[in-house]
């Protein structure tokens, strides 16, 4: 005697699906904390955003950035290959001395 489990119906067969490898995507995002005039200042670029600051530090933390992302580049690294501790290394060398 057979049960109903026995011959299970046959299901559809799975379809496997070839997924595409995506290129690593980084950005890098900077919160300056101190504020001290009341304007909220937001920079953008094609792989970083800064948010908050006085003027005077939003404009050090963004010249920082860019000198950082041009020695990458110089290097010929991109944000996706470089290591965090070049990259904080970078960020450091490159904030103005105060």
């Amino acid at each position: 005697m057979s049960t109903p489990n026995d011959n299970p119906a046959p299901s559809a067969p799975r379809r496997r699906f070839r997924t595409r490898a995506r290129p690593a995507q980084a950005h890098l995002l900077g919160v300056v904390f101190q504020k001290t005039d009341g304007h909220a200042r937001v920079t953008q670029g094609e792989k970083f955003t800064l948010l908050g600051g006085n003027e005077e530090t939003h404009e050090a933390v963004t010249e920082s950035v860019v000198k950082t992302f041009e020695d990458l580049k110089r290097k010929g690294r991109s944000l996706e290959s470089a290591d965090p501790r070049e990259l904080g290394e970078l960020l450091k060398k490159n904030f103005p001395k105060v």
